[in-house]
């Protein structure tokens, strides 16, 4: 039985194909081993998100190579999908599987352990309109499932590189979708986070279908209490939409909508295809029809030509909109890239300085949206056990998202409880009382 070491680099969907990759090797008959000196084969999943990406691909495929020189090293994914022939001149790799070509992992390696002559790998993903079948019937995580649903990206923003590792916009049938989240909803899981690289494209290649349309089916799957949606473009928000989600319960009112800068002349830069206002309608038609939404977005700082005018438009409008959360990022220069070749590429101290500002504003506005939640009925998805002043807690997430705590003698584990928040411990956990 061949030992078999899977290590998962980038966002949320990678981990779902590398949990489907080893589902797979385990139904061939592989043994699955930690990260760690003595597999027969180390399997990276590699990202190319940025250049700090990359390298740490790089690292990661070298860490394999030494700690067994004589176990096949394979990588696969995003890095390799689009460093395109030069990968194969990587020493340290054994074997490439690119995009689309994972479904594929066992049969590829048992022709490569049989010496046969290894077919195409990696294929030309521009021009493929195939959804790779993968399938995940449980995860990390013992509450949670993430479900990819969709693959690839059509907007060709110009910081970004994954269009080119990705391909174009690949939908997953629904029947396939919900099959699977009936599996897993056998399995126990209640929470279901629909996930794919550009999540509110869903659907627009295939007749009849979209993101609403798929979220409607999923909604009734007996065993399924939660839904959550991974991040999504503003534009899919309208007021249809919205109060659509409303009528289902299990939907959680917890949005991340992907802004990346306040400043218009910043977005036009970026190839960002809405305005600041527009994003700004569309997080007050959110707010209209839910109460208190959770509302969280991605903002990049230190984008080529940047100037401090454009940074103080971004961080009034994150004032004004006061996220729930703010997930910062310096802007990472990645080859490859239009934002690459701009001018005024903007020093890294200032990245920082702009970095921090934004940080802190996302500490207050945290802890301002979690005060406004005291005294208030919230349900909570327990998860685990936490140690916290010396006393047992019962830990898991509201609907909203936010992590909470409970005290029990009984056992909650993937349970959801009622119960009054309380008070704030830190600025992102709640202590509460059951009801």
């Amino acid at each position: 039985m061949k030992k078999v070491a899977l290590h998962n680099l980038g966002c949320k969907v990678n981990a779902y194909e590398t949990e489907a990759m080893q589902e797979l090797l385990e139904e061939a008959g592989y043994e699955i081993v930690p990260f760690e000196a003595g597999a027969d084969i180390y399997i990276i999943n590699t990202c190319t998100v940025t250049n700090i990406a990359d390298r740490k691909s790089r690292q990661m495929i070298h860490k394999a190579k030494k700690m067994n020189p004589n176990a096949v090293v394979v990588a696969a994914g995003c890095y390799v999908q689009a460093a395109g022939e030069k990968i194969r001149e990587e020493l340290a790799i054994d074997l490439v599987i690119g995009n689309n070509k994972k479904k594929d992992l066992v049969s590829i390696l048992k022709s490569y352990e049989k010496g046969e002559v290894q077919k195409e790998t990696v294929i030309d993903i521009g021009h493929t309109k195939e959804y790779e079948s993968l399938f995940a019937t449980r995860t990390a995580e013992h509450t949670r499932a993430y479900v990819k649903v969709q693959d690839g990206c059509n907007q060709f923003c110009s910081y970004c590189i994954i269009p080119y590792a990705r391909g174009r916009v690949r939908s997953r049938r629904t029947e396939e979708v919900c099959e699977e989240v009936r599996q897993l909803a056998k399995s126990g899981y209640q929470e279901i986070v629909l996930t794919g690289i550009h999540l509110s494209s869903y659907g627009v290649d295939l007749e009849g279908e979209s993101l609403l349309s798929l979220i409607q089916m999923v909604h009734e799957i007996p065993g399924i209490r939660r839904i959550r949606l991974g991040s999504l473009e503003p534009g899919i928000i309208t007021e249809d939409f919205a109060l659509a989600l409303t009528e289902m319960e299990k939907v959680c009112p917890h949005f991340h909508l992907s802004l990346q800068s306040g400043c218009n002349a910043t977005l036009r830069r970026m190839n960002r295809r809405y305005t600041a206002e527009e994003f700004e309608e569309k997080c007050q038609i959110l707010r209209r029809v839910f109460d208190r939404p959770a509302l969280t977005t991605d903002v990049i700082v230190g984008f080529p030509g940047e100037t401090e005018e454009e940074f103080s438009q971004t961080l009034e409008f994150l004032k004004r909109i006061a996220f729930f959360e703010t997930h910062i990022f310096k802007y990472s220069r990645r080859k490859g890239t239009r934002a690459d070749k701009m001018e005024n590429q903007i020093d890294e101290a200032v990245k920082t300085k702009r970095s921090k500002i934004l940080l802190d504003l996302d500490e207050r506005n945290t802890e301002k949206y979690a005060l406004g939640r005291i005294g208030k009925q919230v349900e909570i998805l327990i998860e685990e056990s936490m140690e916290l002043d010396g006393k047992t807690y019962q830990v898991g997430h509201t609907r909203e998202y936010m992590k909470a705590a409970v005290r029990s003698r009984e056992d909650l584990k993937n349970r959801t409880v009622p119960a009054t928040v309380e008070k704030l411990a830190k600025k992102r956990l709640f202590l509460c009382k059951l009801l």
